[in-house]
């Protein structure tokens, strides 16, 4: 018979062993602060004038990728892999075909249009940031 004391030890040592399995895939990129203004009229953005242009800008936790996704919609996406982000190489590049953005160490994909998993082993999405636009300038932050 277990005495009351007994109780907390093996919680604790259920505990301990059901968190020491980790998942290979989680959303542990960094939280940084970021709060970017873009102006639109600036030749450095020339590819942003355009539905489907994308650049990449300072900030974030590895860089960040401006999507242009419609006439007056962008996205802003971390390019730090989701997929075991505790790697180096964990970056995500805009592929060729300006849909999907891929991270060439690990394989995975992602949609350009939304950030969400294209192709495993990568299971979350992006790390999206707020984007506002006035018309000329886009806001970048978190």
């Amino acid at each position: 018979m277990f005495k009351q004391s007994g109780l907390p030890i093996l919680l604790g040592l259920f505990f301990l062993f059901s968190t020491s399995c980790k998942d290979e895939d989680n959303n542990n990129v960094p939280l940084v602060e970021v709060n970017i203004l873009i102006q639109l009229d600036d030749p450095d953005y020339i590819r942003l004038k355009t539905v489907g242009g994308w650049e990449y800008i300072s900030g974030g936790s590895r860089g960040i990728i401006i999507y242009r996704l419609g006439e007056n919609e962008f996205r802003a996406y971390d390019r730090h892999c989701t997929f075991q982000p505790s790697s180096t190489c964990a970056l995500v590049s805009v592929d060729p075909n300006n849909i999907t953005a891929s991270d060439d160490c690990c394989g995975s994909a992602f949609l350009m249009s939304d950030g969400s998993v294209s192709r495993p082993p990568a299971t979350t999405a992006l790390k999206q940031y707020v984007t506002f636009y006035d018309g000329t300038t886009l806001r970048v932050s978190n």
